[in-house]
């Protein structure tokens, strides 16, 4: 699916050649569903790094999306994906197209405790993965992410963000396209709104500390390089959100 400002009649604003690149890398994202309606987008100093552009260029991109209506940025909070992909308009990208239609449905219909099956199978094998590959500017990013999770005191909302950055970039850190794709789908279903409920039930204040000493013993690990003491933490990582869930369900 072709962003607004390359559809026919469409007058384009104007942009630098980043600045576009980097709005059609955002806008493509969202048509795959992999940032749906209502998420919000990675803050700037992190869209900055992935892409290896300046903040600048990140702002200006950003601006870009929001006077075209693909988001909404609000002061203090972030950027806000508000727009939604119809069938419609699904329908015309062919495979990205069937892919961003069939997204959600599958974040509508898995339960929590499917989900947590499904990163207890393929995290602990992530990270190993990601304890060989990870370079050092990608064990960087997740300190700083890990900080920002570790600043978290009572917000299950701001918590889940941070979490979900960490795991993620813990998955891009293998450098395996597919991979990092198959875990995109399962930060997908995180990320749907209908989880906010559970996560509220489970993200108590105390709940929050115990979760981000797990997170800062995986990230220790990843660190040292030591391949079996980070497994080992993701494993009982997710053997305890496992019984969280259980417990509210």
């Amino acid at each position: 699916m072709k962003p607004p400002w390359e559809r026919k009649g469409q007058a384009p604003r104007p942009a630098t050649k980043s600045v576009r690149a980097l709005a059609n890398e955002i806008f493509a994202r969202i048509a795959a569903a992999s940032y749906p309606n209502g998420t919000r987008l990675p803050a700037e100093r992190q869209l900055a790094e992935e892409f290896g552009l300046s903040r600048s260029t990140v702002r200006q991109a950003l601006e870009f999306l929001e006077a075209y209506q693909i988001i909404v940025r609000r002061p203090g909070s972030g950027s806000f994906v508000t727009h939604q992909v119809t069938r419609a308009e699904a329908s015309t990208g062919s495979a990205a197209g069937q892919e961003a239609v069939a997204m959600p449905e599958i974040a509508e219909i898995t339960s929590p405790l499917e989900l947590n099956v499904v990163r207890s199978i393929v995290e602990p094998e992530i990270i190993r993965l990601a304890v060989i590959n990870m370079a050092a500017r990608d064990i960087e990013r997740l300190k700083r992410c890990l900080t920002e999770l570790e600043a978290v005191t009572t917000s299950a909302e701001d918590f889940s963000h941070w979490d979900m950055e960490f795991h993620l970039l813990i998955a891009q850190g293998t450098h395996n396209p597919l991979l990092i794709s198959l875990y995109e789908l399962v930060d997908h279903v995180r990320r749907h709104a209908h989880w906010a409920k559970t996560k509220a039930k489970t993200l108590s204040p105390n709940r929050i500390r115990d979760y981000q000493a797990k997170h800062r013993a995986i990230y220790e690990a990843i660190e040292a390089r030591n391949i079996e003491t980070a497994v080992d933490h993701a494993k009982l990582h997710m053997t305890e959100v496992q019984h969280d869930l259980m417990r509210n369900a």
